[in-house]
């Protein structure tokens, strides 16, 4: 018998008994008995080598289940309910969860509500991702104890308002089921009626036609079948049925689903969570191993979370999405866990709710228990939620997603989307006009993590390093940030450019580059810069104007290559402190600089790290120096390396940054155009920029900089 008759073997053996109880010794006893034509007309030897080959063959991944024998009922007697257990839900979610991962693009394609930012598809397969990463990579024998592991690990995980109030629901089922070793079909019932209460208690305003509706009517369908049959997966397959049919009535329900021709994105990632568990009760082992899926943005490497995956369904309608529906006073989609671990007292919800919404908090899902709680909110102001969770618990897992962005992205039918870190000091006006994607470097700051620029404004940055008493630290952000950018830009861009911070002084680059390896095939394309500050943002700047006329990746990439060499970059520090302590400057120069009285010159280097250039001993006129010394070293290496005719302008953008010194880097901005200019330059555009914390940090306040490209527009 060949492998693909076994795994008929395998799935019919599954459907023809009940998948909720299946375990090796069951499969192997059901494959002997399926009746090929009639039952007496099967030998033993038949009976034999199907056994045999179910055993041997590598294609059956099946979980170990109790090893005590299972008592044979009496003739006549009737038969035992069925019973749901763990190593059957275990692999029947890794079903569920793998076609919502398949069907990631569909969803995000028919989402408008609460906002149409193309991203509900992402959101829950990155939820599901870390269900399928931690609880589902680990097997158990108790279906409380996995059911538990589900739930935190959904809560843990949890991204966008669909993805925070499915994790919700999944964390009332393990709620109610705790205590449960297996579940019977009024029992499991049970605990999904108790997860669609708790989903629907995390919402401070449920609406309905969305998610919400249909876990209810499935609740509710679970519930009457329980009363009529015995067989959890009967009950779930009538379940279904209804759950299908509540799906269909949601643009009934709301008037955005139904201008767009559409139904609710989040509820059809439900729908689809319950049709790959349907897949498993029909196909088996075949179900889990379904190919052609790429992994979500946090899937492991393990073989649970590695499966090739499944084809995504067919049947959604893409309708005309309203982008212009997100509200500029609530951009920011904004998340975090809020944690009380080791406290007496849980979490003050209703404190907590009421604190988020006196800040404006709007489509607020609170989901979790009385010490982990995931907080989803749309605001105005990300630092001003962050420090309201503060107040509540230790603050952590810290996004935030800019809604208006994301559709501006969509809208855009560019052939590449590009996207920087936060260390490059782009101007506002130029990232808005051309939506470019920012992804934040973590800063630490008197013990709490920030979002740099992001969940700690640059101006409250520097208020807050000047009252503290320790040096802020930075760190690159996870890959996994990374990650959700690159798949949300990739599933509307045919490629995404990202133009990173240098890898000679961070390991962002490293970060972003893990991230694309993991799931964008050649989409997704990571540059060095081998600058920072301003230099890495006139790269970034550069790379999005081709983009929006039209470049396509290889373009873009060429052009950068030939100005990363042209672009330059210095820093002016009052105080090295910082830099030297960061380990950005060596440590002999502190010394030198005060035994010298200099004002100290740094360069960005051809490979990307900073070095000391020079010094300067004008204290009272330092920015009017500082511009001298720049324009001096500007023209005529430009020139040089341009192969300009004698006589031809010098065309420049510049970007000036101050840390904090707003006066001086006024006066630095007016200087540098006038010394430029003197030396026959042309200034295509200059702009004076903030330089946020990812720089501030380690460059203190004070700091002065400059970032000159040549002009080749």
């Amino acid at each position: 018998m060949g492998e693909r008759a076994v795994e008929r073997s395998v799935g019919d053996a599954v459907h023809a008994g009940n998948p909720w109880a299946v375990n090796r010794r069951t499969i192997a006893r059901s494959a002997q008995e399926i009746p090929e034509h009639d039952p007496c007309d099967r030998t033993a030897a038949a009976q034999h080598a199907v056994a045999s080959e179910l055993r041997q063959t590598r294609r059956v991944h099946l979980p170990p289940l109790d090893r005590e024998p299972r008592p044979e009922p009496s003739p006549g007697a009737p038969a035992p309910p069925a019973a749901l257990t763990a190593p059957t839900l275990r692999r029947a979610l890794i079903a569920g969860a793998r076609r919502v991962i398949a069907d990631r693009d569909g969803l995000n394609r028919i989402n408008v509500f609460p906002v149409a930012d193309g991203d509900t598809g992402n959101n829950l397969a990155f939820t599901l991702g870390s269900v399928l990463n931690d609880a589902l990579n680990r097997r158990s024998r108790h279906i409380g104890e996995l059911l538990r592991r589900i739930g935190d690990a959904a809560i843990d995980g949890a991204r966008g308002n669909s993805g925070a109030i499915l994790a919700q629901f999944l964390h009332g089922v393990a709620e109610h089921a705790r205590s449960r070793p297996v579940l019977d079909a009024q029992t499991l019932a049970a605990a999904v009626r108790h997860g669609a209460v708790s989903a629907r208690s995390a919402l401070a305003q449920p609406v309905e036609g969305t998610i919400l509706s249909v876990i209810d009517r499935f609740a509710d369908a679970m519930q009457e079948a329980a009363t009529e049959v015995q067989d959890p997966r009967a009950g779930f397959s009538r379940a279904l049925g209804r759950t299908r049919q509540a799906l269909a009535d949601t643009p009934k329900q709301m008037a955005v689903l139904q201008r767009a021709g559409v139904v609710d994105a989040g509820a059809q990632g439900f729908v689809d969570l319950l049709e790959g568990i349907a897949e498993f009760i029909e196909g088996g082992p075949r179900a889990v191993r379904m190919r052609g899926v790429p992994p979500a943005a946090n899937e492991g490497d393990d073989g649970t979370a590695d499966a090739d995956g499944a084809h995504a369904h067919a049947g959604h309608g893409h309708g005309s999405l309203d982008h212009d529906a997100v509200d500029h006073e609530r951009r920011w989609c904004t998340e975090c866990l809020v944690l009380r671990d080791g406290q007496s007292e849980g979490i003050d919800r209703d404190g907590l709710r009421a604190a988020l919404e006196a800040v404006g908090a709007d489509s607020l899902v609170l989901a979790g228990g009385g010490s982990r709680l995931r907080v989803h909110a749309h605001v105005g102001l990300p630092q001003a939620l962050f420090d309201r969770c503060a107040q509540f618990g230790a603050v952590e897992a810290m996004k935030a997603d800019d809604m208006l962005l994301q559709s501006r992205s969509i809208e855009r039918a560019q052939r590449v989307a590009v996207v920087v870190d936060s260390a490059a000091d782009l101007p506002e006006a130029v990232a808005e006009r051309y939506a470019v994607h920012v992804v934040p470097v973590r800063v630490d700051l008197d013990g709490r993590d920030y979002l740099d620029k992001i969940g700690l404004g640059t101006a409250e940055f520097y208020r807050r390093m000047a009252a503290s008493e320790q040096l802020p630290r930075t760190s690159q952000p996870p890959p996994g940030d990374f990650r959700r950018s690159f798949e949300f830009l990739a599933a509307h861009h045919p490629a995404v450019v990202y133009v990173g911070l240098a890898r000679a002084v961070s390991g962002t680059l490293q970060s972003a580059e893990h991230a694309a390896a993991r799931g964008g095939g050649d989409k997704l394309h990571v540059f060095d810069t081998r600058n920072a500050a301003g230099g890495q943002a006139l790269l970034a700047w550069r790379a999005a104007e081709l983009a929006d006329a039209g470049a396509d990746a290889g373009a873009i990439l060429a052009e950068l290559e030939r100005l990363r060499p042209l672009t330059f970059t210095w820093a002016m520090a009052r105080d090295i402190g910082h830099a030297v302590r960061g380990g950005r400057i060596p440590a002999w120069a502190e010394p030198a600089v005060r035994l010298t009285g200099l004002t100290p010159i740094a360069k960005v280097k051809q490979d990307g790290r900073l070095g000391v250039a020079g010094g300067l001993i004008a204290k009272a006129r330092a920015p009017e120096a500082f511009a001298r010394y720049v324009a001096r070293r500007v023209a005529r290496p430009l020139r040089k390396a341009l192969a300009l005719p004698r006589g031809a302008p010098l065309r420049l953008r510049v970007l000036v940054g101050h840390c904090d010194a707003l006066e001086d880097g006024m006066r630095l901005l007016a200087a540098v155009r006038e010394r430029l200019q003197a030396q026959g330059c042309a200034i295509e555009s200059m702009h004076l920029v903030e330089t946020g914390p990812a720089i501030g940090a380690h460059a203190g306040r004070g700091t002065l900089l400059v970032s000159v490209q040549p002009f080749a527009g």
